[in-house]
């Protein structure tokens, strides 16, 4: 389990825990730490200069977050991925997304507004230059962004947390050049919907993009 290209990434104005936890969530994320790969507690405590007291805090919020699972005789290993509930995750998903378009259509202020075109056109220049590793992040903040503008803290924990689950996904199930192509001409179509203050639209717009990703995602899986 390499974690040199992770474990110093956070910046140190956080926790120890909060640095375990961040460093960690992210590696998982991204593929780096794979289902079922063990955490040896030891290992990270030497790693990150630390005793093992906030490695359990972090690995126990972890848990939490269905993300680790610890079990008696085999120590604490990174969760499976149940392909079974994709279907349900991407049906979750599809429900708040709309609900979020629709709300930030009617409160995104101009602001937030140009920083989801920012993140459009470096998804755009992205895909020009062929830097599909970056897609994955650039969709995220595109979501987490949108998901801001609806104005309500509850609303972006649930988008982040299954953005989550989707990313380890794709990590199972890799997006070509072509399938980003169709994430980002989806954006675009929720982009005119906000920029016209239309929230009926916006939800629409949504739900399609999301009812889009499920249909390619999740039933060639089966």
């Amino acid at each position: 389990m390499d974690r040199t290209s992770w474990a110093e990434r956070i910046p140190a104005v956080k926790s120890k825990a909060d640095l375990v936890y961040e460093s960690l969530r992210s590696a998982i994320a991204k593929g780096e730490l794979r289902s079922g790969e063990r955490i040896n507690m030891d290992e990270l405590a030497r790693t990150f200069g630390i005793s093992k007291i906030p490695i359990r805090e972090a690995v126990k919020r972890l848990e939490a977050d269905r993300l680790l699972v610890s079990r008696a005789h085999a120590g604490v290993t990174v969760a499976p991925i149940d392909v079974a509930e994709m279907r349900g995750v991407f049906l979750a998903r599809e429900a708040i997304e709309a609900l979020v378009a629709q709300l930030a259509a009617e409160r995104m202020d101009d602001a937030r507004l140009a920083r989801l075109e920012e993140i459009q056109r470096a998804m755009h220049d992205a895909l020009d230059t062929g830097e599909l590793e970056r897609m994955a992040e650039l969709n995220s903040r595109f979501h987490q962004a949108l998901a801001g503008g609806a104005g309500y803290r509850v609303l972006g924990d649930l988008t982040e947390q299954l953005l989550l689950t989707i990313r380890r996904y794709r990590v199972t199930v890799p997006m070509g050049d072509r399938d980003w192509r169709s994430v980002v001409a989806e954006h675009g179509v929720i982009l005119e919907a906000l920029r016209r203050r239309d929230p009926e639209a916006a939800a629409a717009a949504a739900r399609a993009h999301i009812g889009s990703q499920a249909v390619h995602e999740v039933e060639c899986a089966f």
